[in-house]
C-alpha cells in the first residue's frame, strides 16, 4: 500500500517529522512520498491508500491558516473512510490543537489510525518513525 505524507512547517521541525514518519512506512515495508502543502493537491492526496498530515501548532492552538488550512478543509470530505494519522509539533501550550484536528477528523468520518504531537524543541525523530510504522 502505498502512503502519502503531505505537511507545512514552518521551522523544519514538521518536516524533520515528515521524513522520519516516511522512514518508518518504508520500514514496515510500505512506500512513502513526502510534499509539502502545495505541491500536491487534495484530489491527488486522495488517490493514496493511507494519508499522514503534519501541521505545526499555530496562533492560539490551531492548524496553519494560510496554506495548510485551506488545503486540509478541500481534502477532508475526499477522505471518508480512509486511514489517516495526524502529526505535528508545538512550542507551548499543552497539544489542544491536535486533539482538536483528531476530534474533527473523527467527526468527519476519517479512521485516525494515528496520532503524533511532539515538542518542536525536540522533533521526536523516534517516536515519528513507529507513528509512520504503524500508520503503514
Amino acid at each position: 500500500m502505498k502512503t502519502v505524507i503531505v505537511f507545512w512547517s514552518g521551522t523544519g521541525n514538521t518536516e524533520a517529522l515528515a521524513q522520519s514518519v516516511a522512514k518508518g512506512v518504508q520500514a514496515a515495508g510500505g512506500s512513502a512520498d513526502v510534499f509539502k502543502v502545495g505541491e500536491i493537491t487534495p484530489e491527488q492526496a486522495a488517490a493514496y491508500d493511507k494519508i499522514a498530515l503534519g501541521c505545526p501548532a499555530m496562533g492560539a492552538e490551531e492548524l496553519e491558516e494560510a496554506e495548510f488550512a485551506p488545503f486540509y478543509d478541500a481534502l477532508e470530505p475526499l477522505l471518508k473512510g480512509k486511514t489517516v494519522g495526524l502529526f505535528g509539533s508545538y512550542d507551548w501550550g499543552d497539544g489542544e490543537w491536535m486533539r482538536l484536528w483528531e476530534k474533527r477528523a473523527a467527526d468527519a468520518g476519517l479512521n485516525v489510525a494515528a496520532t503524533l504531537t511532539v515538542q518542536s524543541a525536540e522533533p521526536g525523530v523516534g517516536e515519528s518513525v513507529a507513528f509512520g510504522k504503524k500508520l503503514a
